[in-house]
């Protein structure tokens, strides 16, 4: 009898912490066998990852417990930084290969690379490269300046450059925090699976010692991904040859950039033309109504006063004839 309350305390314990998102295990029998103390009435629904909510906040988490199992009353920021670069040089492949073995130096590595072969408007077959890297977070922006080397003219063969980052810190912390609550469920229901006899509530245990054991590994996994993610950086370089980027040129005239600034205008004067008929409909018009309606209404009520006053006489005319 006390071990069948004791197995019903560990459940409603597990309950109010909040160890799982599952539903409430309501419903077991104190009086009952143990198998109806030990297993819930439904299986406890896995639990997603948490993802960002308030990106940028710079905000204290605490109670933050590490994959390694070391608890601390406060961790540093988790944040996770990528670049994306989009550049123009001499040789696509020969720049491609170098940035790889920048990011071996580093103590990186190449995540993929792929190179392909365009025609420009004479039939020249051009080279182009892509090359995805992981570098050292620490060395995030030495790589960056290292890339930029390769460029004869850093303000016009640069095409772009993002920089983004991530914090993560709320979601790493919280998921170390589930990871000790069902670390904690496990030990309680192993120290229930030696106590049980009955066949079937060693099952019962059992089934609940696999699924928390599941749990725990998937926690684990997503920790070790924001661990890694924010440890090395992600940088993808978009790599073009200077032909590939180049104008149309006849006899000194660039059909090309004509051609770019004429669209540049039809985009400017429809943007000009829709940016008007929204101020007409969401300002001017609503303005004009609230003017004019007052003046409107004293003309219905003047115009009706005057038909009444003509009808009246119409009426005492044709009574006096």
């Amino acid at each position: 009898m006390k071990l069948k309350i004791f197995a019903g305390l560990l459940v409603l314990s597990l309950v109010l912490t909040g160890c799982t998102s599952a539903k409430s295990t309501e419903n077991y029998a104190m009086d009952g066998n143990f198998a109806q103390a030990v297993m819930p009435v439904e299986m406890p629904a896995p639990m997603e990852p948490q993802y960002a909510e308030e990106y940028g906040k710079e905000m204290a988490y605490d109670e933050a417990v590490t994959a390694s199992g070391m608890q601390t009353n406060s961790i540093e920021r988790i944040v996770i930084r990528n670049a994306d670069l989009s550049i123009v040089v001499d040789e696509p492949l020969e720049a491609m290969n170098t940035i790889g073995r920048m990011a071996e130096r580093m103590g990186g590595y190449i995540v993929s690379s792929n190179s392909w072969k365009t025609s420009n408007y004479k039939g020249i077959e051009i080279p182009e490269a892509n090359i995805s890297i992981r570098v050292p977070a620490a060395l995030l922006n030495q790589a960056l300046d290292e890339i930029k080397t390769l460029l004869n003219d850093k303000e016009l063969d640069l095409l772009s450059e993002n920089v983004s980052g991530q914090d993560v810190t709320k979601e790493y912390t919280d998921l170390n925090s589930r990871l000790k609550n069902l670390e904690d469920a496990e030990a309680q229901l192993k120290l229930i699976l030696d106590e049980a006899y009955k066949t079937e509530d060693v099952l019962n245990v059992f089934n609940q010692l696999t699924y928390y054991r599941e749990q725990i590994e998937l926690t684990k996994g997503q920790i070790k991904y924001y661990e890694e993610s924010a440890a090395l950086s992600s940088i993808s370089v978009r790599i073009q040859a200077h032909e590939a980027v180049n104008p149309i040129t006849v006899a000194g005239w660039k059909p090309s950039v004509t051609v770019s600034k004429a669209l540049q205008s039809l985009v400017n004067a429809l943007q000009s033309i829709v940016d008007g008929a929204i101020w007409l409909i969401l300002l001017i018009i609503p303005i004009l109504v609230i003017i004019l309606l007052p003046f409107y209404l004293m003309f219905l009520l003047v115009r009706a006063l005057v038909r009444r006053s003509k009808r009246r006489k119409l009426e005492k005319s044709k009574i006096s004839e």
